[in-house]
């Protein structure tokens, strides 16, 4: 048995539990059993009892794919299509950030490009939130506001539309994954930049491997799976 500090600072026990035909961790959680197809050990990552114990959690899990050196040499490209296929696993990721989210006072959604476009959306109709696009630098019309991060070999930027939000609004950062935590950092800052409060970061991935979370601050992070393949 061992431990781990939870997203909110809380120590977690871990249990390894081992079989002759699987082998699988619990960390007060429900855990997926490894699998052929996606590679990787992906578990759920809930900061909350009832996310725990959430039975949807396996299913959205076992429907995301690992795609072995793409787009380069090295890379596990966590992929999502799999997911969006499935439309029971996909209700099921929108329906627990819903759940999550709304009567919470949340009036805007923000997501990040490209695939928190995909999840923020309805995410955002069915809280009564609007949604705001933060895109790459010249993807968005009329004036801008933007934010610069750094990769690996150089900069890049983040951008949103002037006027897009009020300052007293209270926002969460939707994206698919989150690897490396670059975009969403500068997403909270540009955000908090115009007066905005976040409320939180959500993805429905976490490489914990490339420490992201780090890089947020003291903005709280709710995922849904983990992935070691990274």
């Amino acid at each position: 048995m061992g431990h781990f500090v939870s997203s909110l600072g809380q120590s977690v026990c871990s249990i390894c539990l081992t079989t002759p035909s699987l082998s699988f961790v619990l960390r007060f959680s429900l855990c997926v059993p490894s699998s052929e197809s996606r590679e990787s050990e992906i578990i759920m990552a809930g900061t909350k009892e009832e996310d725990v114990k959430d039975p949807r959690i396996p299913k959205i899990a076992s429907s995301i794919r690992v795609i072995p050196d793409f787009p380069k040499p090295g890379i596990m490209f966590q992929d999502i299509t799999t997911l969006l296929l499935d439309t029971e696993a996909f209700k099921d990721t929108i329906d627990i950030f819903v759940e999550r989210y709304k009567g919470k006072g949340i009036s805007v959604v923000a997501g990040v490009e490209a695939r928190g476009f995909i999840f923020g959306p309805p995410i955002a109709l069915a809280i009564g939130a609007k949604f705001v696009p933060m895109r790459k630098p010249k993807k968005l019309p009329g004036k801008v506001i933007s934010e610069e991060y750094s990769l690996e070999y150089g900069t890049d930027k983040i951008e949103m539309h002037v006027g897009a939000v009020e300052p007293g609004e209270r926002a969460i950062i939707i994206d698919d994954l989150i690897a490396t935590g670059g975009t969403l950092a500068a997403a909270i800052r540009l955000l908090e930049r115009v007066g905005v409060t976040i409320a939180e970061c959500a993805c429905v991935i976490e490489l914990p491997v490339l420490k992201g979370r780090e890089k947020l601050g003291e903005t709280p992070l709710f995922i849904l799976v983990t992935s070691d393949a990274a």
